[in-house]
């Protein structure tokens, strides 16, 4: 049975922890139902479909069983229906003290009858002083009418 997310940023941050947790069923389990949800990864391929996506994930966690990832410098764009979320991801692999260098992502999430959900999550690098501008940034927040 499938998780009903109450606000997009539940959904959100089970996606973050399923990464680190290694867990694809979880991590699934935070997208849409639908052939059309889309992920890019920072090596800038464009995945659609929950097929091309559970297959990607798969490879990254077979090749990285332990990442943890920092989110913060959160953007966020509120709708009734639509929430969408600039953040800077900032990604340990196992064993490693050092952070990779920051990502840029987008997350879309959308609300249904399932509770909301993630339409699109698109990655991709960033130079180290993203961290910093995208602070100053977090603190704002728009809602949308």
């Amino acid at each position: 049975m499938s998780v009903i997310f109450t606000t997009a940023e539940d959904a959100e941050e089970a996606f973050y922890e399923a990464i680190g947790r290694g867990d694809l069923d979880a991590l699934m389990n935070v997208w849409a139902d639908d052939d059309e949800i889309v992920c890019i990864h920072p090596t800038g391929q464009r995945l659609t479909g929950p097929t091309a996506i559970r297959d990607s994930w798969r490879a990254i966690f077979a090749n990285n069983p332990r990442l943890t990832v920092r989110v913060k410098a959160s953007v966020r764009w509120k709708s009734v229906m639509l929430d969408v979320h600039s953040v800077v991801e900032t990604i340990y692999l196992a064993g490693e003290a050092t952070p990779r260098s920051p990502l840029l992502a987008t997350n879309v999430f959308q609300r249904g009858a399932n509770g909301w959900r993630l339409l699109s999550h698109h990655a991709s690098a960033a130079d180290d002083s993203a961290e910093a501008a995208g602070e100053a940034a977090s603190a704002r927040q728009r809602t949308l009418h």
